[in-house]
């Protein structure tokens, strides 16, 4: 009889967290897939183990379970299985038993493994009509890629997965590695309704002339020397459009102006907004004219 340690599986620790456990999972899910290894028995074979260490350690109930039964595997073969007494320390021939190589209520096992064993046991609280059991399926993850302006203003978009097609609604405000999750949308379980569920992971492409922190958005500007001296008007394109911006005489290089509530919306926060920052970089001519520099010699003569 082999003992197939489910954390192991997963490459987790015993004391892993439950988004520890799931971050395990679709990466495994993601590298073994039937889909991304046609014909490759061995990935399959991963895929399915995989699948069905997460079934277990996932759900908190059979992970306890699971560690509690787990832990006494070996010295349960020796002393209960072959007496037919009930794994969880109840009365011998219990509600839940295994007999190997008898005809408990899991029928003749006598080569099955303690996986299976656990398999069965799991799926003996969830049996449907006609004595079916309810097994639900895995979850699915892709990724899709959006611009800058299609995270602010929101957008829809059209996904394939599986030959099924997904029309995704993206809010304001949607974010690098956001998740979206789709209900029953995943891997085929017992029935439609123990399917999986479809997880759409946000990419927000860069952006040529702004950058994202959270919910604030940043510029780079270039004034010229004359308007940093003088002071002027200038022209901001924010993703809510242009925004004319005073420029004071004196402006030094790399003077910040904040313009409040230009930044992106905050995520499911109707009219709440982050901040937009302009950095000036004030550009120095590189050449100068004979009238330009004898302004400037005379403009220096007066410092």
């Amino acid at each position: 009889m082999e003992y197939k340690d489910y954390y192991k599986v997963l490459g987790v620790d015993k004391k892993a967290t439950q988004d520890e456990i799931k971050k395990a999972f679709r990466v495994l899910a993601v590298k073994y897939h039937p889909d991304k290894n046609p014909g490759n028995k061995e990935a399959e074979e991963t895929f399915k183990l995989a699948n069905q260490a997460n079934e277990v350690l996932s759900n908190p109930e059979k992970r306890k379970k699971y560690d509690e039964l787990g832990e006494n595997w070996q010295q349960y073969e020796q002393n209960g299985a072959s007496k037919g007494g009930n794994p969880f320390g109840g009365a011998s021939g219990g509600p839940y038993y295994y007999e190997e190589g008898g005809n408990g209520p899991f029928g003749n096992r006598g080569q099955a493994d303690f996986s299976d064993f656990f398999e069965q046991f799991f799926a003996g609280n969830a049996r449907g009509k006609g004595g079916s059991q309810s097994r639900k399926g895995g979850d699915y993850e892709t990724e899709m890629e959006i611009t800058l302006e299609e995270a602010y203003q929101g957008t829809n978009r059209t996904i394939q997965v599986e030959n099924e097609k997904f029309r995704i609604a993206v809010k304001p405000g949607s974010y690098t590695d956001q998740l979206l999750r789709i209900k029953n949308k995943g891997a085929k379980g017992s029935s439609e309704e123990n399917r999986g569920d479809l997880l759409i992971r946000i990419k927000v492409k860069p952006h040529p002339q702004l950058v994202r922190k959270g919910d604030d958005l940043s510029m780079v500007y270039a004034i010229d020397l004359y308007t940093a001296v003088l002071g002027g008007d200038i022209l901001v394109n924010t993703l809510s459009g242009q925004v004319k911006v005073k420029i004071a005489e004196g402006t030094q290089n790399g003077k910040l102006i904040r313009l409040k509530g230009k930044g992106m919306p905050v995520y499911d926060k109707a009219n709440d907004f982050g901040n937009f920052t302009i950095v000036l970089q004030v550009q120095i001519p590189a050449q100068l004219t004979d009238i330009q520099r004898e302004l400037f010699e005379q403009l220096k003569a007066t410092v």
